[in-house]
């Protein structure tokens, strides 16, 4: 899963000691060609966005279109996100102050941590942000915002395996400080997990057969499949194949770490757009479903977020 091995120990302890997580977002597709149930594509289990999109905005369509009369009376939405999220905060031991951190020259991260940082507040925590770039490290282990106060407890919308790999990387696991999400997430959010589900539940009706790339078995597959990075994000330089043709292929620059491959599912598709249905997660229950729909076979970060309305 090419997880550095100086992670290994911050791994397994923050799991030991059952280091609570907020959210995750599974990938879905639903409703393509032969698919049958639900097919897991990926979990985004450590930084996922189009969270605000998702709790709040569509929401608020909802409300508007019932209030204007353009959707029908008793339409409703699975969505129960934001509560679930201010709920989740209250409930995980924090203490009193959680740092929020990111780029701030990333809006879509920027716009992501803002909320959370609004939601904890409504939870009752004090909520200061923090430029990834200004955390520092003390002599006591602990890490420090720009000012050299200690911070207990940071939510960093920043990848695990970027952390691993910075200067300070190694200090993680010894340090007192506690991260949400926790490093434990590092396993669940590698694409290299599919290919271990798959192993533990082969004929899984909601899995995907998928394989590591250098894995003699994934010749299975045959000549259709995704090719997939095992730290990449936003449809990020996965290659589509079907019959031994390339369908579409998005490139960035992941994939040194190295690839799965997983079984060809092709999303549906909506008046000429792919459609992704997206299931939140906070703690450990289902909390909403979205949609994002892609023009493309891949679905990337400029995906046009879509509200969902349940009828009946």
């Amino acid at each position: 899963m090419a997880i550095p091995e100086h992670a290994w120990d911050a791994i397994a302890d923050s799991f030991g000691r059952r280091d609570p997580t907020l959210y995750g977002r599974l990938d879905l597709c639903y409703g393509g060609t032969g698919t049958g149930p639900a097919k897991l594509l990926e979990y985004n289990a450590d930084t996922p966005t189009a969270l605000y999109e998702s709790a709040v905005f569509q929401w608020l369509w909802l409300e508007d279109g019932l209030a204007r009369g353009f959707l029908p009376a008793g339409a409703d939405q699975f969505n129960a996100l934001h509560e679930r999220l201010i709920a989740r905060f209250r409930e995980m031991g924090l203490p009193d102050t959680v740092a929020f951190a990111c780029f701030p020259d990333a809006p879509k991260d920027r716009g992501t941590v803002a909320y959370l940082q609004d939601c904890a507040v409504q939870a009752g925590l004090r909520a200061p942000f923090v430029p990834m770039e200004a955390i520092g490290l003390g002599d006591d282990g602990r890490f420090l915002d720009a000012d050299g106060r200690p911070l207990g407890a940071v939510f960093k919308l920043y990848p695990w395996e970027w952390m691993f790999a910075d200067a300070f990387g190694a200090a993680i696991g010894p340090s007192p400080t506690r991260f949400i999400e926790p490093p434990w997430k590092a396993v669940l959010s590698n694409k290299g997990m599919l290919a271990h589900l798959w192993a533990m539940a082969p004929g899984h009706p909601n899995l995907l057969p998928t394989y590591f790339e250098d894995d003699p078995a994934q010749a299975v597959l045959g000549t259709s499949f995704a090719k997939k990075p095992l730290y990449a994000r936003e449809g990020a330089n996965v290659l589509l194949v079907r019959d031994g043709a390339v369908l579409e292929r998005d490139d960035e620059p992941y994939g040194k770490e190295g690839h799965v491959r997983q079984a060809l599912a092709e999303l549906p598709v909506f008046a000429g757009r792919h459609a992704l249905v997206g299931s939140w997660i906070v703690g450990a229950e289902p909390a909403e479903l979205c949609m994002r729909e892609e023009t493309r076979r891949i679905t990337t970060d400029r995906a046009r977020f879509v509200p969902h309305l349940i009828l009946g």
